[in-house]
C-alpha cells in the first residue's frame, strides 16, 4: 500500500471514529495543510491541524481514483472529486498536505 493510501485510509478512520487528533499525530510537528481553492487556512503545524479538523471535522469518506508519486485524486462519498499531494518528513510523518477540490 503507497503512503497516499496509507493516509486515505486513516482519514476515513477519523470520519467515521471522529479521532482527528489521532489522525493528526500523521502529520510532522511543523507541517503545513493548505486548500488550493478555498478560502481557509493554510494551517501550520501539527497542533494547528488537528484544531482544523476537530472544529469542522469531514463527514464523508474518500476513495482513491489516481495514486500517483505522492499526488493523487479522490472522489468522496458523496460525489465531488479533488486532488491532493503529500510531501514527506524523513521519519515518514505528512510534512505538506495540499488539497484542491473540483
Amino acid at each position: 500500500m503507497s503512503r497516499v493510501a496509507e493516509h486515505v485510509e486513516a482519514f476515513n478512520r477519523a470520519v467515521v471514529s471522529g479521532d482527528w487528533d489521532a489522525f493528526a499525530e500523521r502529520f510532522a510537528v511543523d507541517a503545513s495543510m493548505r486548500f488550493a481553492d478555498i478560502p481557509v487556512g493554510p494551517f501550520e503545524g501539527r497542533t494547528a491541524i488537528a484544531a482544523a479538523y476537530r472544529e469542522n471535522p469531514p463527514t464523508e469518506t474518500m476513495t482513491l481514483v489516481e495514486d500517483r508519486n505522492d499526488v493523487a485524486r479522490f472522489r468522496w462519498s458523496g460525489g465531488g472529486t479533488g486532488s491532493m499531494e503529500l510531501r514527506w518528513a524523513p521519519d515518514g510523518a505528512v510534512r505538506v498536505l495540499i488539497v484542491s477540490f473540483d
